[in-house]
């Protein structure tokens, strides 16, 4: 195992603020090569499907969002991305750039499906949150009365694994763990393999005395809501959040299978540090913590609904965006969200893809970023990148992430 492929696997399935408010050690070696000059980087314009309330962005600011997103492209060697942003007073932008496949050169489309890493989070607290509200849970419980051998499992509540509170070891940090997923990206994991990777090591501190972004903790909370349900917690989440949030290709798969189309997702956390085709990598190993796929439209759907809580009481929503610091200014984290500069939601990163899905309530903005890469760009995730490259021009008072990153993440 490289030391490049170490740190690489600690930010899958990563957090916004872990990803991209904070600094990441950068990645040594190897990045992708300028496109090719046979395939220009030119936006590739994809109507907006019928949204009357969302004309298109002037020409204007339009170029300038071309122009900034193609820079960013080129600078990050990101191989393809789409982008779709819906402001309202201001307009709609959603186009794509770059190639869904090096080896074809295949456009990247607005209708490709997607692995959305860490956004599965937010799907997953709102099935917990929905039992709360049901009764059937409650979020002040500790895990050990749903889940056994837990370290602290007494003391230690869903509030706090939902908050990344919980001061257990995040399971991808472990190098064993790397070893098995580099060597084998298309093995299954269990859950309670991923738990054992983390239970090996001693916590890292006690229940809410810190922030500290852990995979651990979402894998508890599915075993929690399959514990209180009697039911696969992918059937759980179809019924309790995809089916009522109204998304149609949105999905928790249970093994590697991915749907089409899509694009091919590379990734360098592979053993030796070079870039490889993980795109049939299996997400089983990030479950309740990341192994989901959905697309452009659902993500800019579900991040409002995310945002606005239309899923659950009033009450509990508002416990839900109330957050805690992640030791950044601008930035805090609630329960499975972000806060970062007002804008809330959640990124994902896992090998091969990475994601954005953020609303903006000042503005009732959505931006949603999807690309075909997790290949960091000067310790910066590249989805980050693009996410600060839009909103500087279309929200300048409320700029993704806020600031450069200058500290040492938390993943």
């Amino acid at each position: 195992m490289t030391p490049t492929a170490r740190i690489r696997l600690r930010r899958a399935c990563t957090a916004v603020a872990a990803a991209g408010v904070l600094l990441a050690p950068a990645a040594a070696g190897h990045a992708y090569g300028s496109p090719d000059a046979a395939r220009p980087t030119a936006a590739a314009p994809s109507p907006d499907p019928g949204d009357r309330d969302f004309p298109e962005l002037t020409p204007a600011v339009a170029a300038k969002l071309d122009a900034a997103i193609r820079n960013t492209l080129r600078e990050a060697k990101v191989p393809g991305v789409i982008v779709g942003l819906w402001a309202p007073g201001k307009g709609s932008y959603v186009k794509t750039f770059g190639v869904a496949d090096k080896e074809t050169g295949a456009r990247m489309r607005t209708d490709f499906y997607t692995r959305i890493g860490s956004q599965t989070k937010t799907f997953t607290v709102t099935a917990l949150l929905r039992l709360v509200d049901q009764g059937k849970a409650g979020l002040d419980d500790p895990i050990g009365r749903y889940v056994s051998g837990v370290p602290n499992g007494d003391r230690i509540t869903l509030r706090e694994l939902a908050g990344m509170r919980s001061g257990l070891f995040n399971y991808s940090e472990d190098d064993a763990f790397d070893k098995a997923l580099t060597t084998g990206g298309t093995r299954p994991f269990t859950p309670r393999q991923l738990l054992d990777y983390s239970f090996r090591h001693p916590v890292n501190f006690a229940p809410n005395a810190e922030f500290e972004y852990s995979n651990t903790n979402l894998v508890l909370l599915g075993l929690v809501i399959e514990k209180v349900t009697g039911r696969p917690l992918q059937e759980v989440i179809k019924e309790q959040v995809i089916e009522p949030a109204g998304l149609h290709h949105t999905l928790f798969p249970t093994s590697a299978a991915f749907p089409s189309p899509h694009a091919q997702g590379y990734t360098d956390q592979s053993a030796s540090g070079d870039i490889v085709n993980a795109t049939d990598w299996n997400p089983s190993w990030a479950w309740a913590a990341g192994a989901m796929i959905s697309d452009l439209e659902d993500l800019r759907s579900w991040a409002k609904t995310l945002a606005t809580g239309t899923l659950l009481k009033p009450a509990t929503q508002a416990q839900r965006l109330k957050t805690t610091s992640v030791g950044i200014p601008g930035a805090g984290y609630g329960l499975g969200l972000f806060d970062v500069q007002g804008w809330i939601g959640h990124n994902g990163s896992l090998p091969g893809y990475e994601s954005l899905g953020v609303y903006l309530p000042e503005e009732r903005a959505t931006l949603v970023v999807i690309l075909n890469t997790d290949v960091l760009h000067d310790g910066q995730e590249p989805s980050t990148l693009f996410g600060e490259a839009v909103t500087s021009i279309v929200t300048p008072d409320h700029v993704y992430p806020g600031h450069k990153p200058t500290a040492p993440r938390h993943d």
